[in-house]
């Protein structure tokens, strides 16, 4: 697999400091630039900005390998050692799962392991991974 360029997402929130610690603490991000109104992290190698707003998110669904899938989400894809560190972390601070973490496309060839989660402004975040990475785009 190629290496792909980190992404840059901005999202809203309602709350930057309700949502501080679960970036920094429960899922280990770093800081980088703020304002009262905004904060950089580091999101697994990639660029997330949390903007504080008034707007909220509708909370949408689309079922995915017989599941409701939260639209909209965004995430992270990692290796399976990294995910179940990921999700022993969430478990550990006891964060309730949207969709508990669970194997995808089992036995097919875009087979993967997943969980989804809120932060406390109610963004839905997917952590997935796969045994082999090179499997990310396959299809059957």
């Amino acid at each position: 697999m190629s290496v792909i360029n980190p992404f840059h997402l901005a999202i809203p929130v309602h709350d930057i400091d309700a949502c501080r610690p679960f970036y920094l603490e429960v899922l280990e991000c770093q800081p980088g630039r703020s304002s009262e109104t905004w904060l950089d992290l580091n999101f697994f190698g990639h660029q997330l900005v949390l903007h504080q707003t008034d707007m909220r998110q509708m909370g949408k669904h689309n079922d995915v390998d017989g599941h409701k899938v939260p639209v909209p989400h965004f995430g992270v894809v990692m290796r399976m050692p990294e995910w179940h560190a990921v999700v022993q972390r969430l478990e550990a601070h006891q964060v309730t799962f949207l969709l508990p973490p669970h194997i995808r496309f089992q036995g097919k060839a875009g087979e993967q392991a997943t969980c989804f989660v809120q932060d406390p402004a109610g963004n839905a975040l997917e952590f997935k991974a796969f045994a082999d990475m090179d499997r990310l785009f396959a299809t059957d």
